[in-house]
Protein backbone atom coordinates (compact mmCIF):
# COMPACT_ATOMS: atom_id res chain seq x y z
CA UNK A 1 0.00 0.00 0.00
CA UNK A 2 1.26 3.48 -0.89
CA UNK A 3 2.88 5.34 2.01
CA UNK A 4 0.39 8.15 1.41
CA UNK A 5 -2.22 5.86 3.00
CA UNK A 6 -0.36 5.61 6.29
CA UNK A 7 -3.36 7.17 7.99
CA UNK A 8 -5.51 4.16 7.03
CA UNK A 9 -2.92 1.79 8.49
CA UNK A 10 -3.02 3.74 11.72
CA UNK A 11 -6.78 4.23 11.95
CA UNK A 12 -8.24 1.25 10.08
CA UNK A 13 -9.76 -0.41 13.17
CA UNK A 14 -11.31 2.82 14.41
CA UNK A 15 -12.79 3.55 11.00
CA UNK A 16 -14.32 0.06 10.89
CA UNK A 17 -16.07 0.94 14.15
CA UNK A 18 -17.42 4.08 12.50
CA UNK A 19 -18.99 2.00 9.71
CA UNK A 20 -20.46 -0.42 12.25
CA UNK A 21 -22.41 2.49 13.73
CA UNK A 22 -24.12 3.14 10.37
CA UNK A 23 -26.57 0.31 11.07
CA UNK A 24 -30.19 1.53 10.84
CA UNK A 25 -29.32 5.25 11.09
CA UNK A 26 -32.39 7.04 9.64
CA UNK A 27 -31.67 9.68 6.99
CA UNK A 28 -34.35 11.70 5.20
CA UNK A 29 -33.29 12.29 1.59
CA UNK A 30 -34.93 15.07 -0.42
CA UNK A 31 -33.64 14.57 -3.90
CA UNK A 32 -33.99 14.58 -7.66
CA UNK A 33 -34.69 10.93 -8.50
CA UNK A 34 -33.17 9.67 -11.75
CA UNK A 35 -33.15 6.33 -13.57
CA UNK A 36 -29.74 5.31 -14.90
CA UNK A 37 -29.66 2.78 -17.75
CA UNK A 38 -26.66 0.99 -19.22
CA UNK A 39 -27.13 -0.49 -22.67
CA UNK A 40 -24.34 -2.94 -23.48
CA UNK A 41 -23.77 -3.60 -27.16
CA UNK A 42 -21.35 -5.29 -29.54
CA UNK A 43 -19.92 -3.38 -32.48
CA UNK A 44 -20.76 -5.09 -35.78
CA UNK A 45 -19.60 -2.70 -38.50
CA UNK A 46 -19.68 0.87 -39.79
CA UNK A 47 -22.97 1.87 -41.37
CA UNK A 48 -23.14 2.51 -45.13
CA UNK A 49 -25.79 5.18 -44.47
CA UNK A 50 -23.58 7.41 -42.34
CA UNK A 51 -20.15 7.31 -40.65
CA UNK A 52 -21.54 5.72 -37.50
CA UNK A 53 -21.16 2.38 -35.79
CA UNK A 54 -23.84 -0.27 -36.03
CA UNK A 55 -24.10 -2.07 -32.69
CA UNK A 56 -26.12 -5.07 -31.58
CA UNK A 57 -27.76 -4.70 -28.18
CA UNK A 58 -26.75 -7.45 -25.77
CA UNK A 59 -28.21 -6.29 -22.45
CA UNK A 60 -29.92 -3.37 -20.73
CA UNK A 61 -29.51 -2.76 -17.00
CA UNK A 62 -31.27 -0.10 -14.93
CA UNK A 63 -30.07 1.32 -11.61
CA UNK A 64 -31.20 4.13 -9.30
CA UNK A 65 -29.44 7.35 -10.28
CA UNK A 66 -29.13 10.93 -9.09
CA UNK A 67 -30.59 11.35 -5.62
CA UNK A 68 -31.90 7.80 -5.85
CA UNK A 69 -28.31 6.57 -6.07
CA UNK A 70 -27.47 8.38 -2.83
CA UNK A 71 -30.50 6.63 -1.30
CA UNK A 72 -29.33 3.26 -2.65
CA UNK A 73 -25.85 3.78 -1.22
CA UNK A 74 -27.23 4.75 2.19
CA UNK A 75 -29.14 1.47 2.28
CA UNK A 76 -26.14 -0.60 1.14
CA UNK A 77 -23.96 0.99 3.83
CA UNK A 78 -26.40 -0.11 6.52
CA UNK A 79 -28.39 3.10 6.97
CA UNK A 80 -32.16 3.53 6.78
CA UNK A 81 -32.86 6.03 3.99
CA UNK A 82 -36.24 7.75 3.83
CA UNK A 83 -36.46 9.14 0.28
CA UNK A 84 -38.73 12.03 -0.64
CA UNK A 85 -39.13 12.98 -4.28
CA UNK A 86 -41.21 12.72 -7.42
CA UNK A 87 -41.36 10.48 -10.49
CA UNK A 88 -43.54 10.64 -13.56
CA UNK A 89 -46.40 8.33 -14.45
CA UNK A 90 -44.17 6.62 -16.99
CA UNK A 91 -42.14 3.44 -17.43
CA UNK A 92 -38.94 5.02 -16.12
CA UNK A 93 -40.67 6.17 -12.94
CA UNK A 94 -42.26 2.79 -12.37
CA UNK A 95 -38.95 1.00 -12.86
CA UNK A 96 -37.12 3.39 -10.55
CA UNK A 97 -39.62 3.01 -7.71
CA UNK A 98 -39.57 -0.76 -8.18
CA UNK A 99 -35.77 -0.86 -7.95
CA UNK A 100 -35.85 1.04 -4.66
CA UNK A 101 -38.68 -1.09 -3.31
CA UNK A 102 -36.87 -4.33 -4.16
CA UNK A 103 -33.79 -2.99 -2.36
CA UNK A 104 -35.88 -2.80 0.83
CA UNK A 105 -36.16 0.99 0.80
CA UNK A 106 -39.25 2.81 2.07
CA UNK A 107 -40.99 4.43 -0.93
CA UNK A 108 -44.05 6.10 0.62
CA UNK A 109 -42.40 9.53 0.38
CA UNK A 110 -42.15 9.28 -3.42
CA UNK A 111 -45.13 10.65 -5.36
CA UNK A 112 -46.18 10.08 -8.96
CA UNK A 113 -47.02 13.14 -11.05
CA UNK A 114 -48.74 12.60 -14.39
CA UNK A 115 -47.47 15.86 -15.89
CA UNK A 116 -43.82 15.12 -15.04
CA UNK A 117 -41.29 13.09 -17.04
CA UNK A 118 -38.97 10.95 -14.93
CA UNK A 119 -35.37 11.92 -15.70
CA UNK A 120 -33.53 9.01 -17.29
CA UNK A 121 -29.96 8.74 -18.54
CA UNK A 122 -29.19 5.90 -20.94
CA UNK A 123 -25.50 5.24 -21.49
CA UNK A 124 -24.60 3.12 -24.51
CA UNK A 125 -21.46 1.05 -23.99
CA UNK A 126 -20.10 -0.65 -27.08
CA UNK A 127 -17.14 -2.91 -27.81
CA UNK A 128 -15.68 -5.23 -30.38
CA UNK A 129 -15.87 -8.94 -29.46
CA UNK A 130 -13.53 -9.79 -26.55
CA UNK A 131 -12.66 -6.15 -25.91
CA UNK A 132 -13.53 -3.77 -23.09
CA UNK A 133 -16.79 -1.78 -23.56
CA UNK A 134 -16.53 2.00 -23.79
CA UNK A 135 -19.27 4.57 -23.42
CA UNK A 136 -20.01 5.95 -26.89
CA UNK A 137 -23.11 8.07 -26.26
CA UNK A 138 -25.51 9.11 -23.49
CA UNK A 139 -29.18 9.75 -24.14
CA UNK A 140 -30.96 11.93 -21.58
CA UNK A 141 -34.69 12.25 -20.98
CA UNK A 142 -36.32 14.83 -18.75
CA UNK A 143 -35.72 18.56 -18.66
CA UNK A 144 -33.82 20.55 -16.05
CA UNK A 145 -35.95 22.61 -13.66
CA UNK A 146 -39.04 20.67 -14.73
CA UNK A 147 -40.56 19.85 -11.31
CA UNK A 148 -43.45 22.32 -10.79
CA UNK A 149 -43.17 24.61 -7.76
CA UNK A 150 -46.32 23.20 -6.18
CA UNK A 151 -44.96 19.65 -6.46
CA UNK A 152 -41.59 20.69 -5.00
CA UNK A 153 -43.32 22.52 -2.15
CA UNK A 154 -45.39 19.42 -1.36
CA UNK A 155 -42.21 17.32 -1.32
CA UNK A 156 -40.58 19.69 1.18
CA UNK A 157 -43.66 19.45 3.40
CA UNK A 158 -43.52 15.63 3.25
CA UNK A 159 -39.84 15.72 4.17
CA UNK A 160 -40.60 17.98 7.11
CA UNK A 161 -43.13 15.52 8.48
CA UNK A 162 -40.55 12.74 8.27
CA UNK A 163 -37.78 14.54 10.19
CA UNK A 164 -39.09 13.34 13.54
CA UNK A 165 -36.87 10.44 14.57
CA UNK A 166 -34.31 11.01 11.80
CA UNK A 167 -30.62 11.67 12.49
CA UNK A 168 -29.82 13.52 9.28
CA UNK A 169 -31.25 15.32 6.26
CA UNK A 170 -29.54 14.85 2.89
CA UNK A 171 -30.31 17.22 0.00
CA UNK A 172 -29.43 15.88 -3.46
CA UNK A 173 -29.92 18.58 -6.09
CA UNK A 174 -29.41 17.43 -9.68
CA UNK A 175 -31.11 20.47 -11.18
CA UNK A 176 -34.60 19.10 -11.82
CA UNK A 177 -36.02 21.27 -9.01
CA UNK A 178 -37.46 18.70 -6.64
CA UNK A 179 -34.88 20.34 -4.36
CA UNK A 180 -34.99 24.13 -4.56
CA UNK A 181 -32.98 26.47 -2.31
CA UNK A 182 -35.87 28.86 -1.72
CA UNK A 183 -38.38 26.15 -0.85
CA UNK A 184 -35.86 24.16 1.23
CA UNK A 185 -34.91 27.02 3.56
CA UNK A 186 -37.65 26.33 6.11
CA UNK A 187 -36.89 22.60 6.02
CA UNK A 188 -33.20 23.25 6.69
CA UNK A 189 -34.08 25.52 9.60
CA UNK A 190 -36.43 22.91 11.06
CA UNK A 191 -33.75 20.22 10.77
CA UNK A 192 -31.20 22.52 12.46
CA UNK A 193 -33.60 23.14 15.34
CA UNK A 194 -34.01 19.38 15.72
CA UNK A 195 -30.23 18.96 15.93
CA UNK A 196 -29.95 16.96 12.69
CA UNK A 197 -26.87 16.83 10.50
CA UNK A 198 -27.72 18.39 7.13
CA UNK A 199 -25.63 17.57 4.08
CA UNK A 200 -26.00 18.92 0.56
CA UNK A 201 -24.75 17.89 -2.86
CA UNK A 202 -25.84 20.41 -5.47
CA UNK A 203 -24.94 21.06 -9.08
CA UNK A 204 -23.81 24.67 -9.40
CA UNK A 205 -25.98 26.25 -6.66
CA UNK A 206 -24.63 24.84 -3.41
CA UNK A 207 -23.99 28.36 -2.08
CA UNK A 208 -27.78 28.95 -2.14
CA UNK A 209 -28.48 26.22 0.42
CA UNK A 210 -27.69 28.31 3.48
CA UNK A 211 -27.50 26.71 6.91
CA UNK A 212 -26.50 23.15 6.01
CA UNK A 213 -23.89 21.31 8.08
CA UNK A 214 -21.71 20.09 5.22
CA UNK A 215 -21.40 20.20 1.44
CA UNK A 216 -19.50 17.90 -0.94
CA UNK A 217 -18.55 19.77 -4.13
CA UNK A 218 -16.14 18.36 -6.66
CA UNK A 219 -12.93 20.22 -7.46
CA UNK A 220 -14.39 22.14 -10.39
CA UNK A 221 -17.39 23.30 -8.39
CA UNK A 222 -15.20 24.42 -5.49
CA UNK A 223 -12.87 26.37 -7.77
CA UNK A 224 -15.89 27.94 -9.46
CA UNK A 225 -17.08 29.21 -6.07
CA UNK A 226 -13.61 30.45 -5.11
CA UNK A 227 -12.73 32.06 -8.39
CA UNK A 228 -9.25 30.51 -8.40
CA UNK A 229 -7.55 27.13 -8.70
CA UNK A 230 -6.95 25.17 -5.52
CA UNK A 231 -3.26 24.60 -4.89
CA UNK A 232 -1.48 22.37 -2.37
CA UNK A 233 0.27 25.31 -0.69
CA UNK A 234 -0.79 25.20 2.97
CA UNK A 235 -1.28 28.96 3.37
CA UNK A 236 -3.34 29.10 0.17
CA UNK A 237 -5.44 26.13 1.29
CA UNK A 238 -6.17 27.76 4.64
CA UNK A 239 -7.29 30.89 2.83
CA UNK A 240 -9.49 28.85 0.48
CA UNK A 241 -11.02 26.92 3.36
CA UNK A 242 -11.82 30.06 5.33
CA UNK A 243 -13.44 31.66 2.30
CA UNK A 244 -15.56 28.62 1.41
CA UNK A 245 -16.72 28.00 4.97
CA UNK A 246 -17.60 31.66 5.43
CA UNK A 247 -19.38 32.16 2.11
CA UNK A 248 -21.35 28.92 2.43
CA UNK A 249 -22.10 29.34 6.13
CA UNK A 250 -21.36 25.67 6.73
CA UNK A 251 -19.28 23.67 9.21
CA UNK A 252 -17.57 21.37 6.71
CA UNK A 253 -16.66 21.37 3.04
CA UNK A 254 -15.49 18.03 1.62
CA UNK A 255 -14.01 18.46 -1.85
CA UNK A 256 -13.60 15.44 -4.12
CA UNK A 257 -10.48 15.72 -6.29
CA UNK A 258 -10.53 12.55 -8.40
CA UNK A 259 -7.14 10.83 -8.51
CA UNK A 260 -5.83 13.27 -5.90
CA UNK A 261 -8.23 12.08 -3.22
CA UNK A 262 -10.18 14.57 -1.13
CA UNK A 263 -9.74 17.77 0.80
CA UNK A 264 -11.66 18.51 4.00
CA UNK A 265 -12.19 22.00 5.34
CA UNK A 266 -13.48 22.00 8.92
CA UNK A 267 -14.56 25.16 10.73
CA UNK A 268 -12.78 23.92 13.88
CA UNK A 269 -9.55 22.66 12.28
CA UNK A 270 -7.19 23.37 9.43
CA UNK A 271 -7.37 21.79 5.95
CA UNK A 272 -7.01 18.02 5.87
CA UNK A 273 -5.73 16.38 2.67
CA UNK A 274 -6.75 12.76 2.12
CA UNK A 275 -4.90 10.60 -0.44
CA UNK A 276 -6.87 8.51 -2.91
CA UNK A 277 -7.80 5.12 -1.46
CA UNK A 278 -6.93 1.93 -3.33
CA UNK A 279 -5.93 1.50 -6.95
CA UNK A 280 -5.67 4.35 -9.44
CA UNK A 281 -7.09 2.07 -12.18
CA UNK A 282 -10.59 3.54 -12.26
CA UNK A 283 -13.34 1.57 -14.00
CA UNK A 284 -16.21 4.09 -13.83
CA UNK A 285 -16.80 7.30 -11.87
CA UNK A 286 -20.54 7.40 -12.57
CA UNK A 287 -22.38 8.27 -9.36
CA UNK A 288 -19.26 8.27 -7.17
CA UNK A 289 -20.29 11.59 -5.64
CA UNK A 290 -23.50 9.97 -4.38
CA UNK A 291 -21.46 7.31 -2.61
CA UNK A 292 -19.33 10.04 -1.03
CA UNK A 293 -22.22 12.02 0.40
CA UNK A 294 -24.00 8.86 1.58
CA UNK A 295 -20.97 7.66 3.57
CA UNK A 296 -20.10 11.15 4.82
CA UNK A 297 -23.68 11.76 5.98
CA UNK A 298 -23.88 8.45 7.82
CA UNK A 299 -20.55 9.17 9.46
CA UNK A 300 -21.63 12.57 10.76
CA UNK A 301 -25.09 11.29 11.76
CA UNK A 302 -23.66 8.36 13.73
CA UNK A 303 -21.30 10.48 15.82
CA UNK A 304 -18.04 10.34 13.85
CA UNK A 305 -15.83 13.40 13.66
CA UNK A 306 -15.78 15.17 10.26
CA UNK A 307 -12.25 13.84 9.78
CA UNK A 308 -13.34 10.24 10.43
CA UNK A 309 -16.42 10.62 8.24
CA UNK A 310 -14.29 12.04 5.42
CA UNK A 311 -11.78 9.18 5.62
CA UNK A 312 -14.61 6.63 5.44
CA UNK A 313 -16.25 8.48 2.52
CA UNK A 314 -12.91 8.58 0.69
CA UNK A 315 -12.48 4.82 1.13
CA UNK A 316 -16.03 4.19 -0.11
CA UNK A 317 -15.31 6.32 -3.19
CA UNK A 318 -12.11 4.38 -3.85
CA UNK A 319 -14.10 1.16 -3.90
CA UNK A 320 -17.09 2.32 -5.95
CA UNK A 321 -15.02 3.70 -8.85
CA UNK A 322 -13.62 0.20 -9.34
CA UNK A 323 -17.10 -0.97 -10.32
CA UNK A 324 -18.93 -0.39 -13.58
CA UNK A 325 -22.15 1.55 -13.81
CA UNK A 326 -23.99 3.45 -11.11
CA UNK A 327 -22.69 1.24 -8.33
CA UNK A 328 -23.02 0.94 -4.57
CA UNK A 329 -20.63 -0.04 -1.77
CA UNK A 330 -21.84 -2.29 1.01
CA UNK A 331 -20.90 -1.93 4.66
CA UNK A 332 -19.19 -5.34 4.49
CA UNK A 333 -17.07 -4.33 1.48
CA UNK A 334 -16.09 -1.11 3.20
CA UNK A 335 -15.11 -2.65 6.53
CA UNK A 336 -13.19 -5.44 4.78
CA UNK A 337 -11.22 -2.86 2.80
CA UNK A 338 -10.56 -0.72 5.88
CA UNK A 339 -9.49 -3.78 7.85
CA UNK A 340 -7.04 -4.76 5.09
CA UNK A 341 -5.70 -1.22 5.02
CA UNK A 342 -5.26 -1.29 8.79
CA UNK A 343 -3.12 -4.41 8.66
CA UNK A 344 -1.13 -3.57 5.51
CA UNK A 345 2.60 -2.95 5.79
CA UNK A 346 4.05 0.38 4.78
Amino acid sequence: MDDGLKIYREEGARLCAVVDRFEDVPVVVLGDLVLDEFLNAEIERVSREAPVLIVQQRSLHAMPGGGANAVHNLKALGGRPIPVGVVGADEAGSRLVDLLDRAGIEISGITVEAAYETPAKTRVLAALPHSRPQQVVRIDKGSAHSVPSAVARAAVERAGRLLDGAEALLLSDYGYDAVRPDLSAALIEEAREDGLKITCDSRHRVREFAGVSAVTPNLGEAEEMLGWELEDDVARLREAGARLLSSLGTENVLITRGSRGMLLFDAKEGPFEIPVFGSDEVADVTGAGDTVIAAFTLGLASGATPREAALVANAAAGLVVMKRGTAIVTARELTDALRRAGTARG
